[in-house]
């Protein structure tokens, strides 16, 4: 998921016996990363496009929906 190469320390408790200094490459985003939100919208995105919602062209954090009733749903992040 992740678009850039990002390295981490072994978090204190966790550390491999003998490695204490080994790194880590993180193949998912962690919370408290700067790039978890974008990571986090486009998960969303993707997921809410997929329920038949359309993204608003003039805000990308609203979505609506026209229902089988003809009534409209909107979704605002």
């Amino acid at each position: 998921e992740l678009e850039e190469v990002i390295y981490m320390a072994q978090p204190k408790g966790y550390e491999v016996k003998g490695k204490e200094d080994m790194v880590f490459r993180l193949h998912k985003s962690l919370y408290g990363l700067k790039q978890s939100p974008r990571q986090w919208y486009i998960r969303f995105d993707t997921f809410i496009l997929k329920q038949g919602f359309h993204r608003n062209s003039y805000d990308a954090c609203v979505y609506w929906k026209q229902s089988q009733k003809g009534t409209y749903i909107y979704l605002l992040l």
